[in-house]
């Protein structure tokens, strides 16, 4: 056996240490955390977003989210908005969305040379793999 399961899921955690440490560095020109840039990639993709959803979304809690969303809408790029009942939704401002798209570039940029020594068909194979080691979501 060449790898055993524990040589390959330490290697995912280095792998995904590495990426956050490039990312902060890429994303803190813009002014955002890692998890706020994370923010806005969500809500671009899900609007309306609940707290807790985006809490689970950005690996939070739903109090430490709570704290990022007002530091967030504070700064203007994000809005909180009544849903119904007691809900909270969470929107993308302007300034919001423009740092996102900014961010996205960068994001993109520290992926594309991480996995710079694969091929397409490598990549693709290793995106099949995760996919079938994460199996379908047991909180769906």
């Amino acid at each position: 056996m060449k790898y055993r399961p524990g040589d390959v899921s330490l290697a995912v955690k280095r792998l995904q240490y590495r990426h956050h440490r490039a990312l902060s560095r890429a994303l803190a020109p813009l002014g955002l955390s890692l998890v706020q840039w994370d923010t806005l990639r969500h809500l671009h993709r899900r609007p309306d977003a609940s707290l807790h959803e985006l809490a689970v979304l950005t690996f939070q809690t739903d109090q430490s989210f709570g704290s990022l969303a007002t530091r967030m809408a504070d700064r203007g790029l994000i809005e909180r908005v009544p849903g119904p009942g007691r809900a909270v939704r969470h929107r993308l401002t302007e300034e919001g969305a423009r740092l996102r798209a900014e961010g996205q570039k960068l994001v993109d940029g520290v992926a594309e040379s991480s996995f710079r020594a694969l091929s397409q068909d490598q990549l693709d194979q290793l995106g099949e793999l995760l996919d079938r080691a994460l199996g379908p979501d047991p909180t769906a």
